[in-house]
């Protein structure tokens, strides 16, 4: 028994449609990743340079168009906490990227068996 072709052509729209979907959520979502691995960096980097200063270093931290004056453990405490946020999102990120990625293949691999079996159920 076969499937009729407009209900066989609606199905491979269907498939289709999620494959792109699921294609360009995976493009977003390896952005968004890149983006928080580069914040990452600057916050290590900003906590490398915050540890090498004297103690005695006063550090600011900007308030709108002021900056205030903000003892140097509290900016650490900051950095790390920001830093762990980061991390935890990065590892969010990678299931949705996993999830998206199995979404495309189930989908091609779905649209290739039904071309493959010629539209025959």
């Amino acid at each position: 028994m076969s499937i009729p072709n407009e209900a066989l052509q609606k199905l491979l729209q269907e498939i289709e449609t999620r494959a792109l979907a699921s294609q360009q959520q995976i493009g977003i979502t390896k952005a968004q990743m890149t983006a928080k691995q580069r914040d990452i960096r600057m916050l290590q980097l900003t906590s490398k340079e915050l540890s090498e200063l004297p103690s005695e270093t006063r550090v600011y931290e900007g308030v709108g168009k002021m900056f205030v004056h903000v003892p140097t453990d509290t900016v650490s405490k900051r950095l790390t906490r920001e830093s762990s946020e980061a991390a935890a999102e990065i590892a969010s990120l990678e299931k949705k990227l996993q999830y998206h990625e199995t979404t495309n293949k189930n989908s091609r691999d779905n649209l290739e068996q039904i071309l493959k079996s010629g539209g025959r159920a």
